[in-house]
């Protein structure tokens, strides 16, 4: 069996070393601060589905209350099931310098990895985590993790109400797992797109381009792309593009539909929300220095403009038409707004006829 071409094990030291720079919570319990996680989740399970009509064919998964290092682990699994297959193949087609190569690949990407995973896992509170692309995890299921020492520095950092403020995000994941739950296609869907992209990158990767000196024009495509933090800029085809375009659009649906409708379904629940949206856009918006160019270089960016132009998506649809016109996004992969329609909902409800 061969070696895998990156090195799990670096990768979690990696991620961990970056974890725990920051204390972490003790141990694992189902509850923050002494709140229990499952009534909230059933109180939102209910209240998502009466607003969106999206009913999930099977129950949601448990809450689970987790520190950073079990949200590493979870995240360390998925990565490697959709890194492996790829990295695996390019290193079998590196020829005549295949040790070195695949040295070189090793070290690269288990350093890279860890650093991604790491970032996101001293900020991530809630996830709705799913395996897209691992055939022999088919009946893995899907798991709803919240970072217990991620939600208390939030918790602290906005001066908010425990209570209110755990309630809220567990409407955005709740929502996410009603999403899945209700659109079977939808997981396929995203999948496809990774397996896409995957592809693609697999055809480009042979060493004698890594080794041709680019052109002028590459050159300056590749410095305007390092210039403003895009990594995919500097290596993405016109079809990658494509596709990227595609799954963007559909994750700033899948995003900004959460974060409307865990604002819309708050009501009682949550009388600090409007204070509370206003606190976190503004964390949102105030990483500097190193944090945010590494942020720009790994996608978090992006991730943070899916949930504004989404929400902004969502937001007009409904002000328009209604939440059942909204919840038409998920009717069908024809229904899902593109990227102009993102931008632009009056486009996307006349197409729809809505």
């Amino acid at each position: 069996m061969p070696t895998p071409v990156i090195d799990w094990v670096v990768a979690d030291w990696v991620a961990g070393q970056i974890v725990d720079r920051t204390s972490d919570a003790d141990g694992h319990t189902n509850g923050i601060g002494g709140i229990d996680l499952q009534p909230l989740v059933d109180i939102a399970e209910q209240r998502v589905v009466d607003y969106t009509g999206l009913v999930p064919v099977g129950p949601i998964p448990a809450p689970e209350a987790i520190d950073r290092r079990e949200w590493v682990r979870a995240n360390i699994t998925s990565t490697r099931a959709m890194l492996d297959p790829l990295l695996e193949s390019a290193a079998g087609k590196l020829g005549p310098v295949k040790g070195a190569g695949r040295l070189w690949l090793g070290v690269a990407s288990s350093t890279e990895v860890g650093v991604l995973i790491g970032f996101m896992g001293q900020r991530v509170m809630g996830q709705y985590e799913l395996i897209l692309l691992d055939e022999r995890a088919h009946d893995q299921q899907p798991r709803l993790l919240f970072v217990v020492p991620n939600l208390q520095d939030a918790v602290r950092r906005l001066k908010a109400d425990e209570t209110e403020f755990l309630t809220w995000v567990v409407l955005h994941e709740v929502t996410h797992a009603v999403q899945f739950g209700a659109v079977p296609w939808l997981r396929e869907y995203l999948a496809s797109m990774i397996r896409d992209l995957l592809a693609s990158a697999e055809k480009r990767m042979d060493v004698r381009r890594h080794l041709r000196l680019p052109n002028r024009e590459g050159l300056a495509r590749f410095g305007r792309a390092a210039v403003h933090g895009d990594l995919m800029g500097m290596v993405a085809s016109e079809h990658e593009r494509d596709v990227l375009d595609r799954a963007q659009a559909v994750m700033a649906v899948v995003e900004g539909h959460a974060e409307h409708v865990m604002d819309a379904v708050a009501g009682e629940l949550v009388p600090s929300m409007p204070e509370l949206r206003r606190s976190l856009d503004r964390r949102r918006k105030q990483q500097t220095g190193l944090a945010k160019y590494l942020g720009k270089l790994l996608g978090f960016e992006m991730k943070l403009a899916q949930y504004a132009q989404g929400k902004s998506f969502c937001d007009a649809v409904v002000a328009q038409a209604g939440p059942a016109a909204l919840s038409a996004v998920f009717s069908s992969r024809e229904a899902l707004p593109t990227l102009d329609e993102i931008k632009d909902p009056a486009a996307w409800l006349r197409r729809s006829r809505l």
